[in-house]
């Protein structure tokens, strides 16, 4: 493929910058604190840029245009839920869950649903966000490759270099810095594209002129139940994901780390909206294009190539710093939970990295033996495997405290991940596997409250 040299050198120059800033707070990274949670010192900015830094990548950009190009406004519900799951986190969790000064979600669920659940919740949580590491080094091979000419393998294992190096220098300093630079030129190419393809669309008159108002200017526009699916699970596909609330144990403090959440929430949903007017831009001009390429042709034939090369750095920086977000979750959650710290000393930071890197040559060994597969189908996976381990007994543990359910937490999370699983295994399943592993974990608490009524609290937490 041939480039514009004013394309390639934006490119270049934007993602270089972007590299660069992932390792540039190096320095701060001093012990195995600093590399996992900041030292406990980061700002509500710092915050936000660790959360969205993982929170905003592909499927915010891209995936967004994609559905809005096949379906209309109803494209809105990723971001939209994206964010109304950082309110949440700001509103609810945000000060419990940092008041707790843990290191990992099972260490605070542990508290209230027992030490035995620890290990089990850790690898079951553990394993969906590696999944979804996966998927993010097949959507960055495939950005890699489009643009020059590299086979899928070579992309990839050109992504996996770039997360291994982003992860080992930075760490968590290094996520938040990076996450609020990509948010920043992610912003610029979406304000830029959608106000671009706002103009050429003539406006919502124009827009009104070329589409009917259902399904394309309506939020169940794909149907009212596979709406509200989607919104759940971003609410579950947030709230049991290591990374985003480590972000939350890292701030310097419980306000902070609830500013820094809804900061999150006012900034994510917006970046929908800009995608959804190329989305029907390219589908009224181009009604026959690939849908998955709506926004990279759009980039290509209506934007300089001075605008478009750094939006592609951008773009593929998504993906990368998604994979490194969930790297630095993987890691964490694997040292905090399943190794005993103290057996490693003064060599706990070293642990820390080469754990992340392990998780990235995993990913990667997978990557490549799967080549071929669908993207979104991992994605499916992790989010079953992340939401049924951890969501209710999560949420039990916050707002029922002591109150809870211990057994009944312990079955959930033994018994919901195997049935995420064994549906995942279904060519056809008939409702994505995380419904089936909420639904497990709903007739696991419901089972432990009849065995506490009928033997007593005080038997049923032995």
């Amino acid at each position: 493929m041939s480039l514009d040299p004013w394309f390639l050198a934006g490119f270049l120059a934007t993602l270089g910058l972007l590299l660069w800033l992932a390792g540039s707070r190096a320095d701060k990274v001093r012990d195995r604190a600093d590399f996992t949670l900041a030292g406990r010192r980061a700002g509500s900015w710092q915050v936000s840029g660790a959360i969205l830094g993982t929170l905003v990548g592909g499927a915010s950009t891209v995936g967004t245009v994609q559905l809005a190009f096949l379906h209309g406004l109803s494209a809105w519900w990723f971001t939209l839920g994206a964010g109304l799951a950082c309110l949440f986190l700001g509103l609810f969790l945000a000060k419990p869950l940092r008041h707790a000064e843990v290191e990992t979600i099972p260490q605070f669920i542990a508290r209230y649903h027992g030490e035995r659940v620890r290990k089990t919740a850790s690898l079951f949580s553990a394993l969906g966000m590696f999944l979804h590491i996966v998927a993010q080094l097949l959507a960055a091979a495939a950005i890699l490759s489009t643009l020059f000419g590299l086979s899928l393998k070579q992309g990839a294992l050109a992504a996996a270099l770039a997360v291994a190096f982003i992860t080992w220098r930075g760490g968590m300093p290094g996520a938040g810095t990076l996450g609020l630079a990509k948010l920043f030129f992610l912003y610029l190419c979406m304000v830029g594209a959608g106000g671009v393809a706002w103009h050429l669309s003539g406006g919502l008159s124009g827009l009104r002129t070329h589409f009917a108002p259902f399904p394309w200017f309506s939020l169940f526009g794909y149907g009212t139940a596979a709406g509200l699916s989607d919104l759940l699970s971003m609410l579950v596909g947030v709230l049991s994901t290591q990374t985003y609330l480590q972000a939350v144990f890292s701030a310097r403090d419980a306000r902070t780390a609830r500013r820094g959440a809804l900061l999150s929430a006012a900034l994510i949903p917006p970046l929908g909206l800009f995608g959804i007017s190329v989305g029907l831009y390219m589908r009224r001009s181009m009604p026959d294009l690939d849908s998955a390429r709506a926004l990279p042709e759009f980039l290509l034939n209506h934007m300089p190539a001075g605008f478009a090369g750094p939006a592609f750095a951008a773009l593929l920086i998504a993906a990368l710093a998604t994979a490194a977000g969930l790297t630095l979750g993987v890691g964490t959650t694997l040292r905090g939970d399943l190794l005993a710290a103290r057996c490693f000393g003064r060599h706990e930071l070293l642990l820390s990295r080469l754990l992340t890197l392990a998780a990235v040559l995993l990913a990667l060994g997978l990557v490549l033996v799967n080549l071929g597969s669908a993207i979104m189908a991992w994605s499916f996976l992790s989010m079953g495997l992340r939401g049924a381990t951890l969501y209710l007994p999560l949420l039990a543990a916050v707002f029922l405290g002591a109150r809870t359910s211990k057994r009944g937490g312990a079955l959930a999370i033994w018994l919901a991940p195997p049935t995420v699983i064994l549906v995942g295994l279904l060519e056809t399943p008939p409702a994505p596997p995380l419904f089936f592993g909420l639904a497990a974990a709903l007739l696991a608490y419901a089972l432990g409250l009849l065995l506490e009524r009928r033997f007593g609290r005080n038997e049923s937490l032995s």
